[in-house]
Formats: C-alpha cells, sequence, structure tokens
C-alpha cells in the first residue's frame, strides 16, 4: 500500500487483517464478504482514519445515492484522496457497484475501494467478466476459537502434510472438559451474541435468521413466500453435517424440488450454509456422490433447534444431536484455518455404498487428510478402522494422515500415520 500504515485489530484479532493488507496493495477493489453481523463494519470502521466510510444499511443514504450513484462515487473518491472508499452492506446498490466498475476502468491505482457485504454482488452482476485481476474478495467467517482465545491461525493442516508429523510439534494444548466444548459449540462464533446468557443469546440468534428474511433476503432474491425460506433454514440447522436428501426436504416443506435447490443456493449465497462436496477416487466405483452441508455456525443452528447444555447430557434423549453439531463446528475451525495454511486445501467429505465413512476430507499437494470426529473422552482402535482402511484402500496410493478429534487429553499415535488429538489442537500453537 502507498500508505505506510498498519491496520487496527478490532476487539477480537480478527486473522483475515494480514491478508487485507495485502489485498489492500495488490487490487484496486477489495470486497469482504461474510454473514451479516458476523464483524464486516467493526473490521472496516478501523480504517477510517485512512479512508472515506458509507454504510448503505442507512436507508436514507441509500435513497439518496439511486438518483445520482455516479456523482456519488466521485464525490466520495474526492473526500477520501489517495485513500480507499470504504462502502458498507454494498449488496444493496447495484447501481454504485456499476458506478464503481467504470471508475477501476480507467484508474490503475491499488486499493481503490474497500467494500463489505452479506453476498458477493460482482459474481452475479454482468460486470463480474471484465473484472479479473481488479476485483479479490476475502471471507469473514464467524468468530474461530483461535480468534476468541487471542491465539495465531493454527497451521493443522501443514502438520499433518509433512513426512512425520510429531505431536510433540502441537504446543500449548488447552485441556478442556466436556462442559467446556458444549459450551464453545453452543456459543457459537458471532461476536455481539456470544457472551450473553444461553436464552438472551438464542433469542438474539433466531431474531438475527429474521432479519436476514426480512433484510437481505429483498437485496439478493425477493421471494413470494418467505416464511418457507424460513422454514427451510430451520430444517437445515438440523440437519447440519448430513447429507441432503432434496426429495424428503421437499415433501417436508410441502415445495417443489425445484424450489427447495434454489432456496439451498440463497441459503449459500448469505453464507448460512456450507456445501461440502463427496469425494470420489478413480478407483473405487460406489463411492456416494451426495454433498453434504454444514450451519455456518453452531451457536445459530443450537438456537434454532432451541437446544441447550443440559440436553447434551448423557442419558438425555437429545444428546445423540451433539454428535453432527460438533462435527461441524470442527468443520468450520478447519475451513476457516485454510487461508492461513502455507498449501492450499480444498475439503470434501467421504461416503462409501458400503457405509464406510470419513467426516471431513481435506485434500492439498496431491495428498490426502482425512478427519474423523468423537464427543467421547477415550476411544478405541475401532474408532479409527475406517481411516486405516480408507488409507489401505482408497487414496490411491497417495500420501495419507489420519486424525480422529476427541474430547479427550492426550495426544496418541495410532499408527500407519493416524493419531487421536484433542479437539482443543485446532486452536493450539504449532512449531513447524
Amino acid at each position: 500500500m502507498a500508505r505506510n500504515r498498519k491496520l487496527v485489530e478490532s476487539n477480537f484479532p480478527r486473522h483475515l487483517l494480514r491478508g487485507l493488507e495485502t489485498a489492500l496493495a495488490s487490487y484496486k477493489i477489495v470486497y469482504i464478504v461474510g454473514p451479516r453481523q458476523v464483524g464486516k463494519t467493526t473490521l472496516v470502521r478501523n480504517l477510517l482514519n485512512m479512508g472515506k466510510y458509507v454504510s448503505l444499511d442507512d436507508d436514507i443514504m441509500l435513497q439518496s445515492l439511486q438518483f445520482d450513484p455516479d456523482g456519488a462515487i466521485q464525490t466520495f473518491r474526492a473526500e477520501a484522496g489517495i485513500e480507499p472508499v470504504i462502502i458498507d452492506e454494498i449488496q444493496r446498490s447495484s447501481d454504485l457497484s456499476l458506478a464503481i466498475k467504470k471508475i477501476v476502468d480507467n484508474d490503475k491505482r491499488k486499493g481503490q475501494f474497500l467494500l463489505t457485504g452479506s453476498s458477493n454482488i460482482f459474481a452475479s452482476m454482468k460486470v463480474a467478466d471484465s473484472l479479473p485481476g481488479r476485483v479479490v474478495p476475502l471471507k469473514l467467517w464467524p468468530l474461530t476459537v483461535s480468534e476468541i482465545k487471542r491465539k495465531k491461525p493454527p497451521q493443522i493442516l501443514d502438520w499433518a502434510l509433512q513426512k512425520n508429523p510429531l505431536p510433540s510439534q502441537i504446543q500449548d494444548i488447552e485441556v478442556m472438559r466436556r462442559e467446556e466444548y458444549i459450551q464453545l459449540i453452543l456459543e457459537g462464533g458471532f461476536p455481539e451474541p456470544r457472551n450473553i446468557d444461553t436464552g438472551p443469546r438464542q433469542k438474539q440468534y433466531r431474531s438475527y435468521v429474521d432479519n436476514i428474511v426480512d433484510r437481505d433476503l429483498a437485496d439478493i432474491m425477493p421471494l413470494r413466500k418467505p416464511d418457507n425460506f424460513r422454514k427451510l433454514i430451520a430444517q437445515m440447522a438440523m440437519r447440519t453435517a448430513r447429507e441432503v436428501n432434496h426429495n424428503e426436504l421437499s415433501s417436508i416443506l410441502g415445495m417443489k424440488w425445484e424450489t427447495v435447490q434454489r432456496y439451498l443456493d440463497i441459503m449459500l449465497r448469505l453464507s448460512l450454509v456450507v456445501k461440502v462436496p463427496a469425494w470420489r477416487s478413480r478407483e473405487a466405483k460406489r463411492d456416494i456422490k451426495n454433498p453434504k452441508y454444514h450451519f455456518v455456525d453452531s451457536g445459530m443452528a443450537c438456537a434454532l433447534r432451541r437446544l441447550d447444555a443440559g440436553m447434551f447430557e448423557p442419558g438425555h434423549v437429545n444428546s445423540a444431536k451433539l454428535g453432527g453439531l460438533l462435527e461441524s463446528f470442527v468443520f468450520n475451525e478447519v475451513l476457516r484455518s485454510i487461508p492461513f495454511q502455507n498449501r492450499s486445501f480444498t475439503l470434501y467429505h467421504w461416503r462409501s455404498a458400503d457405509h464406510r465413512e470419513i467426516d471431513i476430507l481435506a485434500e492439498g499437494d496431491g495428498q490426502l487428510i482425512g478427519m474423523e470426529v468423537k464427543s467421547a473422552k477415550s476411544i478405541h482402535m475401532d474408532d479409527v478402522k475406517h481411516l486405516k482402511w480408507f488409507a489401505a484402500k482408497n487414496s490411491g496410493k497417495r500420501p495419507f494422515t489420519g486424525i480422529l478429534f476427541y474430547f479427550g487429553e492426550h495426544m496418541l499415535i495410532l499408527g500407519d500415520r493416524c493419531y487421536a488429538l484433542p479437539v482443543s489442537s485446532l486452536w493450539s500453537s504449532f512449531d513447524l
């Protein structure tokens, strides 16, 4: 960046800040995309001393800009000088986005615009094809545990891809009780509600969903029956970490299959869920091809399902529901760590027709990392049988590392590049 200033941290040290500095020095437009209330506004407000800030969440401001978007952008640019124009919730005005496109077509400077939005407006606009190399999207997810605990981004995937991963390289592992893990799952990662009591927190999460339907949905794709969209959100919270049967959802919701698919696509655009493709090897002919969906935040999923800590006690009728929520919690921690690894990774899940499965499969540099998740304090060799079978039979002779995340406190070497690690290793330090 021409400006020699460090970006200021928000209330939590968001790991995205490092990538944001680099992006502003390399692209004309930087677009921070993420769910509403995830902390985008807090993040960009820290740049107020180096740019012009405008929020389109203000309806009066939004309406005034519609009259002359080109003139408005020129005014903002004059007020910002050599600093970026910062526009919050840009998805609310496609006209303003077109005006920005005209500006960057004729100006070679980097870091001209810093935009935020709950969906990537450039991905669906006609101008998208003319913007390669000029705009870069950055994803801001709900807080990770390493951000909450003010730690550096973990390098769990880089660790697993080493020739000889050593548990001793995982340092400062936090010893946690089952109840503490459950509390992290219930709190979720949205900054504002996570630190308040269970009842008000869950009410706030449910209000958040109402705001998405009543406000954000209209900016993306107005629906004739928004209540059906609310019902689908609730159903997806119940199905987190599961493959989704569209015909089953169609029957439950009383909607056409095509409508369910369209609503799921909207949920993906709003970052309410993450779609995980199924991994298939060249050798295996009977791998299941259905994608799996993870709800983007465990706290919100618990709120929509009205689950509290007491319901996860062993023997409670709802205790079995912890498994899927824990898997989604681990998946989201792994997903959000990917930008900070030294290698590139893609996440999958795997299941065979004969009921073998791996919860999370990461592929990077031609190698594979299989991850299983168990809500238990102790493990048995039977818990890693699918990891070991996959390594021997289905990895296509590629290097494979298996990890079982569990609620215990010990790091265990189980042979054949297979390890058992505490869930808390996902926010530990790594000596690589």
